[in-house]
């Protein structure tokens, strides 16, 4: 078929527009915009992004595979909620892979990373004074980034973003961020760990960054404990639990 110009109308294959879709959807819950237990149906996803229900279909097994979304058969489809140990598991997958990560930054010396890490500290020291949680917690998803990136380790990368996915750690950092004094905690162990990446000390950053990441948890887990605390009489929790 050809426009009337005579050039061919390019069709969008049936695969693109489910990866479009499964990125638009992935982007949405892990920025928590799509909170857990968010209904998907397939009717309305369809409408809002103009195609037919089968790439929609599609898109939402692909998120199922990565543990973002659950699908129930004659229920419907949610946004997944990881039970307790899932979200151990995957601290603990987050521990290796950072851990390693920063060992590996620390044995290249000083590359372009290191040098923008040094100018993210710089920007999370004012957040921290500010009290700016929202900003700090921006900065946070920098620091840890540049540090996967400067490993230069292809397949640890790709391993690392497919956990940070179903971590959704972008919802997740902001309960660990909100307990009280955490946020000036974590500012000093971002600065541990640079130090340590700055002198070159492979082992040393390595058992750092896995005893931030520790921290982390244990603020994640303090932050669901408050508020199972606050929560009022037949509200459901929003944090992780452990039926499923």
């Amino acid at each position: 078929m050809q426009e009337p110009t005579g050039r061919p109308v390019k069709r969008l294959p049936k695969a693109s527009m489910q990866a479009r879709v499964a990125g638009e959807l992935r982007e949405m819950i892990i920025s928590g915009e799509l909170p857990p237990r968010s209904s998907l149906s397939e009717m309305a996803l369809s409408e809002t992004f103009g195609i037919s229900r089968t790439p929609i279909r599609e898109a939402l097994k692909q998120l199922q595979t990565e543990g973002l979304v659950e699908i129930r058969p004659r229920v419907g489809t949610f946004v997944a909620v990881p039970s307790h140990r899932d979200v151990a598991e995957l601290f603990q997958m987050k521990e290796l892979l950072e851990g390693a990560a920063a060992r590996l930054l620390a044995l290249r010396g000083r590359v372009p990373e290191t040098e923008r890490l040094q100018a993210v500290m710089a920007e999370a020291d004012e957040a921290t004074r500010a009290g700016d949680t929202d900003r700090y917690a921006r900065l946070v998803h920098e620091f840890h980034e540049l540090i996967v990136v400067g490993a230069d380790n292809g397949k640890l990368e790709a391993h690392y973003r497919t956990l940070m996915n179903q971590l959704a750690y972008a919802r997740l950092v902001r309960v660990t961020l909100a307990q009280p004094g955490r946020i000036h905690e974590s500012d000093h162990e971002h600065h541990q760990v640079l130090d340590l990446i700055r002198a070159k000390d492979g082992n040393g950053a390595e058992r750092m960054m896995r005893e931030h990441v520790r921290r982390s948890h244990q603020a994640l887990l303090a932050g669901w404990d408050a508020e199972e605390d606050i929560k009022t009489p037949g509200t459901p929790a929003q944090a992780p639990d452990s039926t499923h």
